[in-house]
């Protein structure tokens, strides 16, 4: 009986596996100038997504990713859910109708797409925007200043400035930069046309939903009137130098309007008092900010990428519970830094429990310190056998940058009781993310019945027999089917290093399209993906700890030929001058792609 509900319940997860979607979230008509949010969500843990083009909009921020999951427990019977949300905010450029075409992603191993859609962009009515700007100004207030003429608007009375907390962080620290508009002139609003690209770090914007700040402060012998328009957390992931992209941005300054003299009467009221005011847009951007990342020091075991400061707390749900019933281990992280960058620890546990990949719960805030908030673990845990275990202490090692020292904190040693249980109440799980407990078995025989005698032709014939025959090999070959995909699935590693080279060689064919198309930009974006992609999987690398030092170092540990690590990086380095070198950019495409295709294969 065991079998065979293990045969059902493989076959319900194929079938809520086919039956998975991407879901698109985004307005069908939106004004010429506006900005708006485009949501791709998949109701399962995602990876490896890809998203449009955009073609027709400006990319203001994403792709950003969020998920999200959820545990409920009715009659005994546990059900989890997982959510994954892909955002990106554009800008409508132009007037027309614009067809998006679908992102995909993996889940599970298996590649879902989302629908095409169409987003009309509608002319801008002079009534709505005039309204826009007056909301605008209300929440910008303008400072209480006389105008000037718009002459006398120079780099001294008006410009940005980007400011960072700590320009020589370790790698994965958390550094806060700041974005401010210094001016002596009054000014109605402003608007960002590009945002910085920080390339090497990971980016959380701090100003989402909080007023901008106004205040006063001198720089040199001037007094100025400050906003602080932005401001945004950054985790390098990489050590050695950095820069900050600029921020640029539009801004209109309210000055004199001229007026010319004419000699009459009229010149007695050539008065700033009664003179009009205009608005004189001026673009403006910040500067560039060098950053000197300190690489971290050799990190001890258990250590999985957690930089800041925290506290960790957790343990066992129940202490006593029967076989076959489903238990939980949490460890929650809390404290500032890089949170959502944290991997899960190791806990052991008894070899007669049954481990299901850890959930992962974020309550993760933003302010103006930075990232803070929390990270849970949740593993479900069912002992399948009776008597007293324990689960060994846990160790979460994070690194705290105010000391320059690894942290160690410790979950005590958790003690359960595991009863005799019901034979009949086993949990089963058709895959890992989605795990249900069976309270009910069969029902039982009914106590009465009576025989009778078949006559021979009552019989079963051959059909009957080729039937059973055909039931019992589909029997044996599914349950080997499920043996083995259950063992694959414990291996991480193993799946990472199998699916490594053929992901790069995926990416490597639409980089070729790419190619073809002189589109530069996703022709080396896809070759990124593609080179660090593959590393991070063949050699189980860490997304959040990838960088050229921990390549270099997992090829010394792995053994690799001197002339073959040589050549990897020397093709890192190519790739990274491709981009701003001169010469003949399809040429330089065209020796890139043929470098990355000879490394992947050659790995």
């Amino acid at each position: 009986m065991k079998k065979t509900l293990t045969i059902v319940f493989l076959l319900l997860s194929i079938g809520a596996a086919w039956a998975q979607q991407m879901t698109v979230q985004a307005p069908k008509s939106v004004y010429e100038g506006d900005n708006f949010t485009v949501r791709f969500v998949v109701d399962a843990r995602a990876n490896g997504f890809q998203g449009p083009t955009f073609k027709g909009f400006s990319l203001r921020s994403g792709p950003n990713s969020s998920s999200s999951s959820s545990f409920s427990f009715v009659n005994g019977q546990m059900t989890s859910s997982v959510q994954t949300v892909f955002s990106y905010t554009l800008a409508a450029d132009m007037v027309g109708t614009f067809t998006i075409d679908p992102a995909t992603c993996t889940v599970d191993g298996k590649k879902i797409s989302s629908q095409s859609f169409t987003i009309k962009v509608e002319k801008s009515d002079p009534n709505r925007r005039q309204q826009q700007q007056q909301q605008q100004r209300q929440a910008y207030n303008p400072w209480d200043q006389q105008p000037r003429q718009a002459s006398e608007i120079d780099s001294k009375s008006l410009f940005a400035r980007a400011s960072i907390s700590k320009s020589n962080p370790y790698q994965g620290e958390q550094v806060i930069v700041t974005y401010k508009i210094y001016t002596q002139v009054p000014l109605s609003q402003y608007a960002i046309d590009k945002l910085p690209g920080n390339r090497g770090f990971w980016a959380e914007d701090l100003s989402e939903g909080r007023q901008i700040k106004q205040y006063e402060e001198t720089v040199g012998d001037r007094r100025y009137q400050v906003a602080e328009i932005r401001r945004g957390a950054l985790f390098a992931q990489q050590s050695g130098a950095l820069t900050i992209e600029p921020l640029d941005l539009n801004v209109l300054a309210m000055v004199q309007r001229q007026r010319q003299r004419t000699g009459t009467i009229w010149d007695l009221f050539d008065d700033p008092f009664f003179s009009a005011r205009e608005a004189v847009e001026r673009p403006l951007s910040t500067n560039r900010i060098q950053v000197n990342v300190k690489p971290l020091p050799a990190a001890p075991d258990g250590f999985t990428g957690a930089v800041g400061r925290f506290d960790v707390q957790g343990g066992l749900t129940l202490d006593k519970v029967k076989a076959n019933e489903a238990v939980s281990y949490r460890l929650t992280v809390t404290g500032s830094g890089n949170l959502m960058l944290i991997d899960a620890p190791n806990p052991e546990f008894p070899n007669v429990f049954e481990v299901y990949d850890p959930q992962i719960d974020d309550n993760i805030k933003k302010g103006d310190n930075g990232v803070s908030g929390s990270r849970t673990f949740e593993w479900v845990l069912i002992p399948r056998t009776q008597g007293k275990y324990t689960i060994p202490a846990c160790r979460f090692v994070f690194f705290d940058p105010a000391t320059g020292h690894y942290v160690t904190k410790t979950i005590d040693p958790q003690e359960i009781e595991v009863e005799k249980g019901d034979a009949r109440n086993i949990a089963h799980a058709g895959s890992k993310d989605d795990v249900r407990l069976l309270n009910s078995d069969i029902n039982y025989l009914h106590p009465t019945g009576r025989l009778h005698f078949l006559r021979h032709e009552d019989h079963a014939g051959l059909a009957f027999w080729l039937c059973a025959v055909i039931i019992v090999l589909l029997t044996i070959g599914i349950l080997i089917f499920s043996k083995r995909r259950r063992e694959a699935g414990q291996d991480v590693a193993g799946m990472r290093m199998k699916r490594a080279v053929r992901l790069a060689r995926k990416r490597l064919k639409r980089a070729e399209s790419h190619l073809h198309d002189a589109d530069s930009n996703a022709f080396y974006e896809e070759i990124y993906r593609a080179i660090w992609g593959c590393l991070s999987d063949k050699y189980n690398i860490p997304l959040s700890t990838l960088s050229r030092d921990t390549v270099t170092q997992c090829l010394v540990d792995k053994q690799v030929p001197a002339e073959q690590q040589e050549r990897i990086m020397k093709v890192l380095q190519e790739v990274d001058l491709a981009r701003f070198a001169p010469g003949d950019a399809h040429t330089q495409m065209q020796s890139v792609y043929n470098d990355a295709l000879n490394m992947i294969v050659a790995l």
